[in-house]
């Protein structure tokens, strides 16, 4: 893993180490993957302002995240099947977040309990992501776990009615769990290390859920509501007395409305690209939605973050933090919590390198005075 100097080198890592289709379903998008390409090509556009003759020898990564510290501004995200892309899976996340002092959310998705999670990190800072069931007393349980097992924070994904059109995983026949086919067998002639894992290690399934077997489109459409309205925020902000966040915004009224139903926290995201195709870059809307609801809630952002100058620059737009899931998983794939250690420390260390080369010493400091982004190139 030392050999990875940044997260695309994890990545060409995990291409190699991991099956085809596991790897598409971590590295792919929706459709024709347009709404990825912008956000990663948002971030190319961003040009830094530094200042000079600034003591920078000693430089304050930390800020408060939802009233609590965070060494970074850097929260590990809610990411589905986690031990699908190595069999160590959400304990290694969990435990790399409360060694590095970052937030980490476990995805309703997850394939690994609640509970064990909270065992494996007892002193992380713990968030639950929630998708609404069809059955909402499925729901109410999962919440009643997660506030048991101290979770602070709860995280609602708005943005899933129903499954994103992911080519890849249509194209390459995955399904949850994978299953044992013609164009199976002779991946794990490929990878038989990966196998090996996955056939000798606790089966693969979810934790929280039940239902298995098609693709993941199929498993959303199958269990989740897509009657979900800004009504059942606000009771769940009855039910939950942690803090509450929506993930998936991509309007300033949706923010606004969020705000209003009692939201802590808005998430600007288009679902790592994952959902609906072609949507606005989170990046992009940032600063209006800052400007609408920044001093009334946190604003956190993900899509395309893959440098620690990423997280940088969306700070100093506004945000409070980035969430990133494929840079982890990346690391993951690659090696283990080993390799989700390298991916926070890569990030970590491009964080500090980039503050000080700003001239800036302190997360706090950061504005939009040091960023800018430069116009969209046309072709």
């Amino acid at each position: 893993m030392a050999g990875a100097a940044n997260i695309l080198d994890l990545r060409e890592i995990a291409f190699r180490r991991t099956p085809r289709s596991v790897f598409d379903y971590t590295d792919g998008a929706a459709e024709g993957e347009v709404s990825l390409a912008r956000a990663r090509q948002a971030f190319r556009r961003v040009e830094f302002h530094p200042r000079v003759l600034r003591d920078v020898g000693d430089v304050d990564t930390s800020t408060t995240v939802l009233g609590q510290h965070s060494r970074l501004p850097l929260i590990f995200a809610p990411t589905g099947f986690t031990r699908m892309m190595q069999h160590e899976g959400e304990p290694a996340v969990a435990r790399t977040a409360e060694r590095g002092g970052i937030p980490y959310v476990l995805s309703t998705l997850g394939t690994t309990s609640i509970e064990s999670v909270r065992q494996a990190a007892p002193e992380a800072d713990l968030w639950f992501q929630l998708y609404v069931r069809r059955d909402r007393s499925l729901s109410e349980t999962l919440l009643a776990s997660a506030q048991a097992a101290g979770y602070r924070t709860l995280m609602l994904t708005v943005d899933t009615p129903v499954g994103g059109a992911r080519m890849r995983d249509v194209r390459n026949g995955l399904t949850i769990p994978p299953t044992l086919r013609a164009k199976t067998l002779a991946d794990m002639a490929m990878h038989p290390a990966w196998w090996a894992n996955i056939l000798t290690t606790e089966p693969l399934e979810f934790a929280s859920l039940r239902s298995t077997g098609g693709n993941v489109s199929e498993l959303i459409d199958r269990l989740f509501d897509p009657s979900v309205t800004f009504e059942d925020v606000s009771a769940l902000r009855e039910q939950w007395d942690g803090s509450l966040v929506i993930k998936g915004l991509q309007r300033v009224d949706d923010a606004r409305r969020a705000v209003d139903a009692g939201a802590d926290g808005v998430v600007l995201s288009n679902h790592g690209g994952r959902q609906l195709d072609r949507t606005v870059t989170p990046l992009e809307l940032l600063p209006d939605v800052v400007d609408a609801v920044g001093d009334r809630a946190d604003v956190f952002i993900d899509t395309g973050v893959l440098n620690g100058a990423d997280v940088v620059a969306a700070v100093a737009l506004g945000a409070t933090a980035v969430l990133t899931g494929r840079a982890y998983l990346y690391g993951l794939m690659a090696g283990g919590q080993l390799g989700v250690q390298r991916a926070y420390d890569i990030l970590a260390s491009e964080i500090t390198r980039t503050l000080q080369l700003m001239g800036v010493s302190s997360v706090r400091e950061l504005s939009a005075d040091f960023v800018s982004l430069r116009p969209p190139a046309h072709s």
